[in-house]
């Protein structure tokens, strides 16, 4: 099998992986206890904490643990609420769902929320939100890295428009963290998401940084975990093996781009030699190893059936949305071609990747569409 799906999901690390079963098997103690069993679990969350807010540029108390971006992203936004405050939050038309069914929700409510435009390349340009932004606005939510076409977003910048109006500026960086150097602090972010099975921790543990000085209302109420933001018994394996992950993967970044650029490249000329038809979504600047194209008259999920029967696995978009197959609310925002825009699908690689399976996706797909 090759696996060039790790938008969607990336395989443990093996290292993580050695780390969970310490503290499965052995330092299993309850971190709020306070007995002397219980002093590694505490150590883990401490020293994860401290490695995790280096990894982005915070610092330690403003790391909370989650159960991944889904979770995170849905207390960024609704954490905000206040009752009677009519201010809008604003996000996008290319975020993830989790983001767009949060400011679903919160419309439902009767808490405004509009949606801005992006262009052809999936760029959220800043002047769309200087136009859309008035003092009245609470919450801007851009994600750092688009996980359909890798489109890095210019977070800086609309960071900055967010806080001359008196705005939050949250994202979600869930296909970013791990994958491309992150500093909080210089980019002007109040609040991020990640997932740590994005980069190669296991599923559902994550975090949200949140700002020192940003007032959110607690996710779960219970226990005095996470600080009495978000109750519940602390996931310490998983947290221990994210910390392990995250670290690795940041290390790893400079060399793991030249890698991922190189299959990216093989990849790509294999399609151009045989000559198929194709627009490639997204922009040059983008994430490395996400690969979003759309063939003329093709269609996407007949290619992705097709290569998974040649064990090759390969995302017609979003694997969230796996159940649908209509064209991706992605895709449809940068306005691709309807003659492509069926016949799009996503190959993402990672670190188990090399090149030679970068050209034999791309002759098992010249094989498909010419056979």
């Amino acid at each position: 099998m090759i696996y060039a799906d790790n938008a969607a999901t990336t395989p443990l690390d093996a290292d993580a992986f050695e780390t969970m079963k310490q503290y499965l098997l052995q330092d299993y103690g309850n971190a709020s206890q306070p007995y002397s069993f219980s002093r590694a679990a505490k150590a883990v969350l401490k020293n994860a904490r401290t490695t995790i807010a280096e990894c982005i540029g915070a610092t330690p108390e403003e790391i909370f643990f989650t159960s991944g971006g889904t979770e995170s992203d849905n207390w960024a936004i609704k954490g905000m609420l206040t009752h009677g405050d009519c201010r809008a939050t604003i996000t996008s038309k290319i975020e993830h769902h989790a983001v767009l069914n949060s400011c679903a929700a919160i419309e439902r409510m009767g808490y405004p929320v509009a949606y801005l435009s992006v262009d052809r390349h999936g760029v959220v340009l800043p002047e769309t939100l200087q136009e859309a932004i008035t003092n009245q606005t609470k919450l801007v939510s851009i994600m750092l890295v688009n996980n359909e076409i890798g489109t890095i977003e210019p977070i800086k910048e609309l960071a900055q428009i967010a806080h001359a109006h008196g705005a939050l500026f949250h994202t979600d960086a869930v296909q970013a963290v791990g994958h491309i150097p992150i500093d909080v602090k210089s980019l002007g972010i109040d609040m991020l998401s990640a997932s740590g099975h994005k980069f190669n921790a296991p599923k559902g543990i994550g975090f949200l940084y949140i700002r020192n000085g940003v007032k959110l209302h607690p996710y779960a109420d219970g226990g005095a975990q996470e600080y009495g933001m978000r109750a519940g018994t602390e996931n310490i394996a998983s947290i221990a093996a994210m910390e392990v992950a995250l670290k690795k993967s940041c290390f790893a970044i400079p060399a793991m781009h030249e890698k991922l650029i190189c299959m990216e490249q093989e990849f790509i000329k294999t399609l151009v030699n045989a000559g198929i038809d194709y627009v490639r979504n997204g922009t040059d600047n983008h994430l490395p190893g996400n690969i979003n194209i759309s063939i003329r008259g093709a269609n996407g999920e007949m290619l992705l059936h097709r290569l998974d029967l040649k064990g090759i696995c390969v995302s017609t978009g979003s694997a969230c949305d796996s159940a649908n197959t209509q064209i991706s609310h992605v895709i449809e925002a940068i306005e691709t071609p309807q003659e492509y825009a069926e016949g799009t699908i996503r190959v993402s690689f990672g670190s188990q990747n090399s090149e030679e399976d970068a050209i034999i996706i791309a002759k098992n797909i010249i094989g498909i569409l010419k056979g």
